[in-house]
């Protein structure tokens, strides 16, 4: 008998804390409110991760888990090395079809996840993000060595990684193009397309707080 397959979603990131992450936001805004604003954009996603059907959600992180953290995931530390060493390494731990995604697109939702999880003709799908690189990848069979050798943060990172999916042969299928939060035009315009999140709060505190100082 054929053993069922475990699904896994996965989400990596970086504990929220001053100096640590969203570097680029500073200025304007101080390493305090860019943290802040990570933590919003970092508790937006996993709230979104929860409620895709997968029999695992697991938060790959670099830190520690805080109180933003909901409750059904299970947390594993990242490996060292690069960015693409990471992703590979996340996807080495899963024992069947995986789905990755960061913490840097707050408006992510479960409708947009959803059809990377499913089993149809699909052996991977790809989230590409308007920056060049992408925020979602899954993976019908885990293979590190799709990520391995891989260019990150660059603006052929995206057509790097997809290019590498397609010359392994696999059928890819494409999720929507999503703005990372990396700068601050970034978090504006993010915090405009999706009003109702804990990242759009923050962002409208934070910048009332800042006109109303004079900054």
């Amino acid at each position: 008998m054929t053993a069922p397959l475990v699904t896994t979603l996965l989400v990596i990131a970086k504990e929220p804390r001053p100096g640590r992450v969203k570097t680029r936001l500073t200025p304007p805004f101080t390493p305090e409110e860019a943290a802040a604003l990570a933590e919003a954009s970092l508790a937006d996603t996993l709230s979104a991760a929860a409620r895709v059907p997968a029999d695992r959600h697991v938060l790959v992180l670099d830190g520690q888990p805080g109180p933003w953290l909901p409750p059904g995931f299970a947390v594993v530390p990242q490996a060292g090395g690069g960015l693409d060493v990471r992703l590979a390494a996340a996807f080495a731990g899963c024992p069947g079809p995986a789905l990755l995604i960061g913490m840097d697109t707050p408006q992510v939702t479960p409708e947009l996840l959803a059809p990377a999880l499913r089993r149809d003709a699909h052996d991977a799908w790809f989230g590409p993000a308007a920056d060049g690189g992408f925020w979602a990848l899954a993976l019908a069979r885990p293979a590190p060595s799709l990520l391995l050798g891989v260019p990150m943060s660059t603006p052929d990172t995206g057509a790097v990684q997809y290019a590498r999916l397609r010359a392994a042969g696999l059928r890819v299928g494409t999720l929507p193009v999503l703005r990372d939060v990396d700068t601050a035009p970034d978090a504006r315009q993010v915090a405009a397309a999706a009003p109702g999140t804990r990242f759009a709060a923050r962002y409208a505190e934070l910048t009332t707080a800042a006109t109303g100082a004079g900054r």
